[in-house]
């Protein structure tokens, strides 16, 4: 059964379909929506993902962050969205009394926004995390060198356009030169910036955590680099996730078999949580 429910975000409204099975666990998936989207996603993925979890007796609510969709208001970025997650976990639990338990699912920023929530509310028991975003430009530019200048070194289509006249070597060797530059800088240790907020929203929930990342994505990538060159998220990465690594996956999984994927992976953290 699918409901259009109606409800508020400081004042604002705003709409979400709630997806509620005849015989439902008590655990519910809350999927929350980032970046430029509202509450269908990117080719029908969050649709498709709550019809999928609802044949799994799974309810899940999809709904539109403020400015967004049809919600009223500003809209906000990811670093904003706490007013927006802790309304919708309140209708959910409100249409949904049996409902005990609740995971955020969130893809790139809407992860981001995910982590810096989840401490703050006990009813939250899981994270399904895809592609988070934890951008600066010192990973980026690591990320720059290690993925994609390197990757064009090694294409015959790289080759093939620079014999041909087509690569503007001066201008590439200077992107390239500014991005090395940018791996030497050292990294800002801002306690009031994004990325220290959600490591100590990481470090400070206690839920497990479902990490999927996509092999061909640069946000992916780029979460690997900081993760793996940060003590604090190295802990948390090894300490409290569950990591699905899917190589051939774009940023939004668009490919069919993939999303797939996701949605049985999505299912099986669900029904691990106890």
């Amino acid at each position: 059964m699918e409901s259009a429910i109606s409800f508020t975000i400081n004042q604002q409204s705003s709409l979400g379909i709630l997806h509620r099975p005849e015989s439902a666990i008590s655990t519910a998936v809350l999927i929350v929506v980032g970046g430029p989207q509202y509450r269908v996603g990117s080719h029908r993925q969050f649709l498709q993902l709550s019809r999928f979890l609802a044949t799994q007796n799974i309810i899940s609510f999809r709904f539109d962050v403020r400015g967004m969709g049809d919600a009223t208001g500003e809209k906000q970025s990811f670093e904003q969205l706490d007013d927006d997650i802790k309304a919708a976990t309140d209708c959910l639990l409100s249409q949904c009394p049996n409902v005990s338990k609740v995971i955020i699912w969130g893809l790139c920023d809407a992860a981001s926004a995910a982590l810096l929530y989840a401490p703050q509310d006990s009813r939250i028991a899981g994270l399904i995390l895809l592609n988070p975003w934890l951008s600066n430009e010192q990973a980026m530019a690591k990320t720059m060198v290690k993925f994609y200048y390197l990757q064009r070194l090694f294409s015959a289509d790289f080759w093939k356009k620079l014999l041909k006249g087509k690569v503007n070597i001066g201008s590439s060797l200077k992107d390239a030169s500014d991005n090395v530059a940018s791996t030497m800088q050292t990294q800002s240790n801002d306690e009031q910036s994004y990325q220290a907020r959600m490591l100590v929203g990481a470090q400070q929930f206690s839920g497990p955590v479902c990490l999927i990342l996509s092999g061909n994505d640069l946000t992916a990538r780029e979460f690997l680099e900081q993760t793996q060159s940060d003590s604090g998220w190295k802990r948390f990465v090894k300490g409290k996730c569950q990591i699905f690594n899917l190589l051939d996956a774009d940023h939004t999984f668009s490919n069919r078999d993939l999303k797939a994927e996701v949605e049985r992976i999505s299912v099986q953290f669900v029904l691990s949580i106890k």
